[in-house]
């Protein structure tokens, strides 16, 4: 099996399952603590939209995804400021996305061959344009962050305490939406628009179990999606299984896992008569 890392679609599996960790460590930790995940799977899903647009048009269908990604991601978070529900508006925006996403692909010319890629993934089949992609908005994730690393923490922590320290809440809010949209356009390549929100919740959500530092979480969230992503890479090869549902499997059991540790861990000593 040594000789499989030679060939060019591996070696694009595994450099696209390392560029979309890097993002998925470090604003996943940012999902995780601020507890948005909710918000995240109406950006993934509204994604589709963009998707079915790109096939419609004629255009690529990734641009389509970052073009929905931050036009939901943007709705969601000016309309939650505003007053409106929530929940009500994520639900909205997740069903309208993949609505929207079926119907442009129905009215599409011809067969759209790699649909299910779009939905399940198939990190196996990225091509190179899309890994010079995951390169630039890895770049604008990383770059944002170091500039507003205390903007983030403070608004992800508590917000009327940034507010009182002049930080303009609100934009910082809307801009870090908007890199959960960059990061979901990533990780559509890797397990698709379904699945998309396990991976960016999963490793977070482990490191968090162990480690209290915010940047510790993501430095070891980033360890762990790539772990994931890796070994998923690897099943999908030996047992012939979707790539996108072997790395969210194997990221949900070390969940479990590192889950029953703590438990067990924090169990108090029973008495003994």
């Amino acid at each position: 099996m040594i000789e499989i890392i030679g060939y060019e679609f591996f070696q694009h599996a595994l450099i696209a399952g390392f560029l979309a960790s890097i993002a998925c460590g470090i604003i996943g930790t940012y999902v995780v603590v601020k507890k948005i995940s909710f918000i995240s799977g109406g950006i993934s899903h509204s994604a589709f939209g963009g998707i079915g647009l790109g096939y419609l048009l004629g255009f690529e269908p990734l641009l389509g995804a970052i073009a929905f990604s931050l036009a939901s991601a943007l709705g969601i978070g000016i309309a939650s400021r505003q007053g409106e529900e929530e929940d009500t508006v994520i639900a909205a925006m997740w069903a309208t996305g993949m609505a929207m996403g079926v119907l442009f692909i129905s009215q599409a010319p011809g067969y759209a061959p790699d649909l299910l890629s779009y939905l399940f993934g198939n990190i196996l089949f990225v091509p190179t344009q899309d890994l010079v992609l995951m390169v630039v908005l890895n770049a604008v994730i990383i770059g944002l962050v170091y500039l507003l690393y205390n903007e983030f923490l403070a608004i992800t922590f508590d917000e009327e305490f940034a507010s009182i320290m002049n930080i303009p809440v609100d934009r910082v809010y809307l801009l870090l939406l908007c890199l959960i949209a960059l990061t979901v356009v990533m990780l559509i390549r890797i397990v698709g628009v379904i699945l998309t929100i396990a991976l960016l919740t999963i490793p977070a959500a482990i490191a968090r179990q162990h480690l209290t530092s915010m940047h510790r979480i993501m430095a070891l969230a980033t360890l762990l999606g790539i772990v994931f992503t890796f070994a998923g890479i690897w099943v999908s090869v030996l047992a012939n299984v979707p790539s996108g549902a072997g790395i969210i499997l194997i990221g949900a059991v070390a969940y479990g896992i590192s889950t029953a540790a703590v438990r067990l861990a924090r169990k108090p000593a029973g008495v003994s008569r």
